[in-house]
């Protein structure tokens, strides 16, 4: 009898074997039945169920009307304009520093590292009412700097305003700066003594140029609690994680070396970034926002503490629906948690459709794993 006969003869028996041990290792199919019943069911209830009947209301006396209390209502319009306007700012606020934060706690080793992590991490663990009361506090009519801000609140300005550009020049001058000592010439030469002068005489003038021109107003009030800064405020509070900790697993993981063999190669800071480390992160970056607007888009609790709650003024689309079914307009609340809805839904979408696209590398770069 030949090799190959014996091989034909005992085929369907190494076949039979192998769907014995494979059916051996599955749960039975009463059990995989009845948990994936469980799971749609509470899917369903939970999920499915309201999602729908948020569009049902919205859309239950017609289309028209639908349109009508998003679009007519001039209050209901002011809060999806200030929606729009807040997270945006918030969101953009928190990428600058989710980057610069992930930076400094994924490439340098300095005293404090680990309180900054852990610090980042506060407000998951912080209620939003709680951090909202923290910004009255500090900045209402009875806080801290309340007296100041109602007193003359834009002095502060021209000196905030000042620091802020800057500490914009010196980050471009260090990222723009050639790595390479020997490719420094002119301005990139400059000692720190005469970096620093510059800085100071640069903030100097900024401020005696905006007291000269009077850009901002003299005597006059400034309003946090109660106006868009203090939403602004505590919206980025409450989403101050998502963009660092998605990022610091990921630039852990790809660790610092083609960095460091750009930087050799005679690149930038800047064209090291740009070139090495955006790529590398960048799934990880796109994926950190998407959670953040996410998640400004729906904040209540911390947005209604330093909202005050004034309708066509500080109301957000959160806020607005919650007013609105408090006032029994069930049609006009439905309709802006619609919006809502929507919103939230084309944010699964899309990052659904970003996992679909990360390489299996770059899935485990973004969640920190190893392959």
């Amino acid at each position: 009898m030949t090799v190959e006969t014996a091989e034909v003869r005992d085929a369907p028996r190494a076949k039979a074997t192998a769907t014995k041990i494979r059916r051996a290792q599955q749960d039975p199919a009463w059990l995989r039945w009845s948990l994936t019943g469980l799971a749609v069911a509470v899917v369903g209830v939970l999920i499915v169920i309201p999602v729908a009947n948020v569009f049902a209301g919205a859309l239950a006396e017609g289309a028209g009307v639908y349109w009508k209390n998003l679009v007519d209502d001039p209050d209901t319009r002011h809060a999806i304009g200030l929606t729009l306007t807040v997270v945006p700012i918030a969101v953009t606020a928190n990428v600058i520093f989710g980057v610069a934060a992930a930076w400094a706690i994924a490439r340098f080793s300095f005293p404090g590292r680990t309180l900054l992590t852990a610090l980042i991490d506060l407000p998951f663990s912080v209620s939003p009412v709680v951090a909202g009361l923290m910004f009255v506090l500090i900045f209402g009519l009875q806080g801290y700097f309340g007296a100041f801000l109602r007193r003359d609140g834009y002095a502060i300005m021209p000196y905030l305003v000042a620091t802020i550009l800057v500490l914009l020049l010196a980050v471009a001058y260090f990222v723009f700066r050639p790595s390479h000592p020997r490719a420094r010439r002119g301005l990139w030469k400059t000692s720190p003594l005469a970096l620093a002068l510059a800085g100071a005489t640069v903030f100097v003038l900024l401020v005696l140029g905006q007291q000269a021109f009077e850009v901002w107003p003299s005597n006059k009030s400034l309003k946090i609690i109660f106006a868009t800064p203090g939403l602004v405020l505590a919206t980025a509070f409450v989403t101050f994680p998502f963009v660092a900790r998605e990022l610091i697993p990921v630039m852990n993981a790809i660790g610092a070396d083609e960095e460091l063999a750009a930087l050799s190669l005679g690149a930038s800071g800047w064209q090291m970034f740009w070139h090495v480390t955006v790529p590398n992160v960048k799934w990880g970056l796109v994926y950190g926002i998407i959670l953040c607007n996410a998640r400004a888009m729906g904040e209540f609790g911390a947005v209604y503490v330093v909202s005050g709650h004034i309708a066509g003024e500080t109301d957000t689309m959160p806020l607005r629906i919650e007013k609105l079914f408090q006032e029994y307009n069930m049609p006009g609340s439905f309709a802006v948690a619609s919006v809502l809805t929507l919103l939230a839904i084309t944010t699964l979408v899309v990052k659904r459709k970003l996992e679909d696209r990360i390489p299996q590398s770059d899935e485990g770069r973004r969640t920190g794993a190893h392959p």
